[in-house]
Order: C-alpha cells, then sequence, then structure tokens
C-alpha cells in the first residue's frame, strides 16, 4: 500500500481540529513548509500576512452571510440583495473591512493554479489595502518574489483554507483570529532568541503592567510598540472588566522604529478591532518624535535594554532631569514617558535593573527624578521573564501627581515611593522560560491599588500594609538615606532567601559562561 499523501494528510488534520490550540499547533506545523525558502528577516511578516488575508475574507464572508440572510428575511428583493451585497459601506459601517472580490480567499484558491499564487496573493494584499485606509502600506507584497517557493506556499495556502476563522457559533472571526496572531507571534519571538524582544514583550508581564494601571478610558501610548502587545491586553482588560462596548474609551498611540515590525503591529491592532494611530510611517522615538504634542493618560513600554549610539540630542527639551549618556539610552526611555505624561498620567516602564543603582550621570537623573516626586512605584521582577534576554528588568511607575486628585479620592502619597520584590514569584513553564501566575499578577496589583487608594480597592476593602521580604512604602527621607538606589531589596528587608538569589542555570562549559557574561553586560 502506498504511504498517504502528505499534503492530504495535513488538510484532513486541519479540518478534523476540534479546539483553537489544535488548529493553532497545526498551521505552525505548516509554516515550515517556507523556512529555507524565505529568509527569516522576512518569514514572519509572510506568515502572519497570509493568515490576515485569510482572516479579513472570512470576516467578510461572514458578515455577507448575514446581510444576506437579514436582508431576505426583510423581503428583499434577489437583485436588490446583490447590489446591498457588493456595497462597501454595508461592511465598513459594521466594522469590517472591505475585501474586494480579487482578495477574497474564496477566488484566490479558485485562480491560484491557473494564474499562479504568489501572484494573487501579492494582488489580493494591494486590492484590500486600497479599499481600506487604515491598512494603508501595512499588507506585505512579497509572494511572487523568485526567492518563494510557489508550490510550497500553494501548499500552505490550502492548508490556511482549512482553518476557519469565521462561522464559529462560540467566538466572532476577530476574537479566532487574534488569540491565532497572538500565538503566532509568541512562537516567533522564541525562534528567534534574542531579536524576538524587538517585537514582542512576555504577556505576563504586559499584563502585570495593565492590571495596575487599570486604563479604563483616555489616552494610552507606547514609544516602542514592538507588535502593540500592550494596546491589545489594555483593550482585553476593558473588556473583561467593562464589556466590548467600551473597548473605544480607549484612544491608543504608538511608535516603532523597525518597518517590518511596524507592520505587524498594524496588523495585531487590526485583527483585534483597535483603531490605533502608530504613526504614518515607523521612526526612531528619540531622533523623530511621530506624536510630539501628545499627553498621554497612560504610557506602557518595554524598551530595549541599554541601548547605545542611540539618537542623542544635548539641547533636546524632554531632558528636563539631567541629559542621558551616550552609551545607555534607559534614562532618555525614563525621561521620554515623562515628557508625555498628562498632568495625571501614569508610565510604566520595563528597565534593565541596572537602572536602579548606576553610577554618575544616571545617579543624577534618578536622584532629580525622584526628589521631583516622579516615581511612584519600583517592582522588581523575576528572573527568566524575559526569553531573549537574561538581563534581570524591573518595572518602573511614575507618575506626575501623587496627591489625592479631588473626586478620585485616592490616598495622598506624595514623596513617598512603594517597593515590591517580585523576584521569588512565578512558575517556569519550561526549562528557560518563567510566567507570572494569576496569583502572582493579582497580588502584585492588589498590593499597588491598595497603596494608591484605587477605586478598585475601595470596591475590595483593601488596606496596604508593608510585607516584610515583599513590599515597603518608603518617604523621601528614607530614599535619600540609601543615596536614592531603588533597588525595592534594599528596602523590603529580608524575605526567604529564594527571592534575592536567582536561580541557578547549568552551565555546560566555558562557552556557556561566556554567553551568560556577554548577556549581562551588553
Amino acid at each position: 500500500m502506498p504511504p498517504p499523501d502528505k499534503k492530504s494528510t495535513e488538510q484532513e488534520e486541519t479540518l478534523s481540529a476540534s479546539t483553537r490550540e489544535e488548529i493553532q499547533a497545526i498551521l505552525w506545523k505548516a509554516t515550515d513548509k517556507l523556512r529555507g525558502s524565505v529568509g527569516p528577516a522576512q518569514y514572519k511578516e509572510f506568515v502572519l500576512g497570509l493568515i490576515f488575508l485569510k482572516y479579513v475574507s472570512d470576516a467578510f464572508d461572514e458578515h455577507r452571510n448575514k446581510l444576506a440572510k437579514a436582508l431576505a428575511e426583510d423581503g428583499v428583493p434577489d437583485d436588490r440583495i446583490s447590489d446591498f451585497l457588493e456595497d462597501c459601506d454595508e461592511y465598513t459601517s459594521a466594522h469590517v473591512f472591505w475585501v474586494p472580490e480579487a482578495a477574497r480567499w474564496s477566488w484566490i484558491v479558485a485562480n491560484a493554479k491557473s494564474q499562479g499564487v504568489g501572484k494573487l496573493l501579492d494582488e489580493a494584499m494591494d486590492a484590500v489595502m486600497r479599499g481600506n485606509a487604515a491598512l494603508t502600506g501595512v499588507l506585505p507584497k512579497i509572494f511572487n518574489r523568485d526567492n518563494v517557493d510557489q508550490k510550497r506556499l500553494a501548499e500552505l495556502v490550502d492548508l490556511v483554507s482549512d482553518a476557519r476563522f469565521g462561522n464559529n457559533e462560540e467566538k466572532l472571526a476577530q476574537d479566532v483570529l487574534g488569540e491565532v496572531y497572538e500565538y503566532f507571534l509568541v512562537n516567533f519571538a522564541r525562534a528567534e532568541g534574542k531579536r524576538g524582544g524587538e517585537f514582542y514583550t512576555p504577556q505576563s508581564v504586559v499584563r502585570l503592567i495593565v492590571e495596575i494601571l487599570e486604563p479604563y478610558e483616555g489616552r494610552v501610548y507606547d514609544p516602542a510598540c514592538g507588535s502593540g502587545g500592550m494596546f491589545v491586553q489594555a483593550s482585553k482588560f476593558i473588556e473583561a472588566h467593562r464589556g466590548r462596548s467600551h473597548k473605544t474609551d480607549i484612544a491608543v498611540y504608538g511608535q516603532e522604529s523597525n518597518e517590518r515590525t511596524w507592520r505587524l503591529g498594524r496588523m495585531n491592532l487590526a485583527v483585534h478591532g483597535i483603531d490605533g494611530n502608530l504613526g504614518p510611517r515607523w521612526g526612531d522615538t528619540f531622533a523623530d518624535d511621530k506624536h510630539p504634542d501628545l499627553k498621554a493618560d497612560f504610557v506602557m513600554a518595554n524598551p530595549p535594554f541599554n541601548i547605545k549610539n542611540w539618537a542623542r540630542d544635548e539641547g533636546d527639551a524632554r531632558w528636563r532631569y539631567g541629559i542621558p549618556p551616550r552609551n545607555n539610552a534607559n534614562f532618555a526611555w525614563l525621561q521620554h514617558a515623562v515628557s508625555k505624561l498628562s498632568d495625571r498620567g501614569t508610565a510604566a516602564v520595563v528597565l534593565a535593573n541596572g537602572s536602579h543603582s548606576s553610577p554618575r550621570i544616571e545617579a543624577e537623573i534618578r536622584q532629580a527624578m525622584v526628589e521631583a516626586d516622579l516615581v511612584a512605584c519600583m517592582i522588581a521582577l523575576p528572573p527568566q521573564l524575559f526569553r531573549t534576554t537574561q538581563i534581570p528588568a524591573s518595572v518602573w511607575f511614575l507618575t506626575k501627581d501623587k496627591s489625592p486628585q479631588g473626586a478620585t479620592r485616592l490616598d495622598d502619597r506624595r514623596d513617598t515611593t512603594l517597593f515590591i520584590d517580585a523576584r521569588g514569584m512565578g512558575e517556569m513553564v519550561d526549562r528557560t522560560e518563567r510566567n507570572l501566575t494569576e496569583t502572582d499578577l493579582a497580588k502584585i496589583a492588589s498590593t499597588y491599588h491598595a497603596w494608591r487608594g484605587t477605586a478598585s480597592a475601595r470596591e475590595a476593602n483593601l488596606a496596604y500594609q508593608d510585607e516584610s521580604g515583599f513590599c515597603f512604602s518608603a518617604d523621601i527621607a528614607t530614599v535619600r538615606e540609601h543615596e536614592y538606589t531603588l533597588a525595592p531589596a534594599r528596602y523590603v528587608g529580608v524575605g526567604s532567601p529564594g527571592a534575592l538569589d536567582p536561580p541557578a542555570v547549568p552551565r555546560s562549559g566555558p562557552a556557556s559562561l561566556m554567553k551568560d557574561l556577554y548577556a549581562i553586560f551588553d
């Protein structure tokens, strides 16, 4: 008996997949068909662009079928129904992307063999961008190039054809695709190692920031937005707490310096139904601020750690607390975040732990920021949250106003900073990666909310108190005694030994040791 046809077997697996996880795993495995045919730098853009096109087509068909059914029930004649079904406004008014006929997945599949799949895909991407202003310049047109194996691409199109993003009884096409898109982003970040950190922040870190900031409404800004994970999580937070109809209560603004990552971010916002402003194009936040007049209610950022040779201008008005050094942009990111805050805004910036106690110029800036009463909270994160780097990290929470803020009725925390040492938290999901658990996230966020006296803390009857080894509320005199060092371990006291010492990492020899050293000093 001849062996089963591989393509047919994979298609049968996809069609028989009954869960989101099964579909995701099969699609991820299928993308290996293009590995080696497409360069690593283009790979994720290539695959995610293809999945995005399938999604917009499925979502379009889903709405088209509902529209046709509703019109028929209303007694509209068949010839008039056809006119309505091809009316762009019937889709855009329902926040569904308009998909011209030549970009619909059924057309691509039907004509792929006769006209060439790569050519049809590039034309489809172009047609969707022309039909939707929000997608102008976003979708990749890289499928009909000489280096792309058209046979493998056709096989991948066959498999993606069987992934159903629409007509799902339990979830909208947008939600299904959003989950698949995030799954692929996570896997691409893992596959790319250190470079993956350029476009992806671990979900538990993003969730921690969002759970603490509680961005229910207002302007949300990320100056190093990568693929837009902060915005997606903020939207999910609002939906979970106030419902899908309130997702538009925030306006999102971002900037990204890498062209391909900027495109991924815009696609990510689109598949999650977020109308975000990531600027007219990509650009360096320090050299070419795309939102120069923005004042945000929330700033959320995970910028690249310890970057050297950045676009430093000593006369930049953002350096109110001191000119950052040439060899490290950490305090440039912090001051940029402060410059973007509204009068009562709050920022969360993830930085390497070296920012706690770095000497000389950074020490002077840190002192100036403390004396200006900008530092609300410092959280030391557990090790190994970031698969892409071994550098230990913390989150800086900054605000211009620690007063009760009138009707907001917060606790008065002027000249006070909360320190949280969460290094002993989290659980390993595999040999190299740790996640913060739901319990961890709840404890850290509720500690901050109790300290600040937020509405959510009052509703839960939470009252703040110091906890040895975990949290401490320090007045500015205490911070001065520590010479403005902001490492939480200096303030919270001694907890369990495991909370203060990172876990041992097995090494296989000198090469591994050198790799660790490079990670620390990079």
